[in-house]
């Protein structure tokens, strides 16, 4: 894997703002950079195909949409740990999951359709096994949603 470039580091940041929402988003982006709408194309392709980009989508506020979520804690017994983030990765609501060094020691997020479903869906993990208890920690107050990376390295950025 190569290290991006300057250029490279100029599209991320310019990619963190967002495609612009016209017929040639990659076009207007390649006329801040000075280069071909093709050369910009070209570069997001292999900045995914290394994996620095994971994807280009939409973000949704799915609070605003009628959607619930919440933060959940899992203690989960090492020897089952890899099984059960797997099985866990199996629900489409399940984003970050990460293992963390603490005795709740599998941490997600999940998005579900109302309270009803995500308590359903904790109930499923719950039960899988090698899990041997759940914490729900709903957000009370959001103070953060979104980061941005400075990734040009020739300022700091306190936005």
């Amino acid at each position: 894997m190569s290290k991006p470039d300057q250029l490279d580091r100029e599209l991320l940041n310019l990619l963190q703002e967002g495609l612009p929402l016209e017929s040639k988003p990659f076009q207007n982006i390649a006329d801040k950079l000075d280069i071909t709408e093709e050369e910009v194309i070209q570069r997001v392709q292999q900045l995914k195909s290394e994996k620095i980009i994971r994807r280009l989508g939409g973000i949704w506020d799915s609070r605003k949409l009628g959607f619930t979520s919440t933060l959940v804690a899992l203690k989960v017994n090492p020897d089952y740990l890899e099984k059960v983030a797997s099985q866990v990765n199996l629900y489409s609501g399940v984003t970050h999951n990460y293992q963390r060094e603490h005795s709740y020691n599998l941490w997600f997020t999940l998005t579900a359709e109302n309270t009803q479903e995500m308590n359903r869906i904790l109930n499923e993990i719950e039960d899988l096994e090698g899990v041997e208890n759940l914490i729900k920690l709903p957000a009370i107050k959001q103070f953060k949603v979104e980061v941005k990376f400075n990734l040009k390295g020739d300022q700091n950025d306190h936005r």
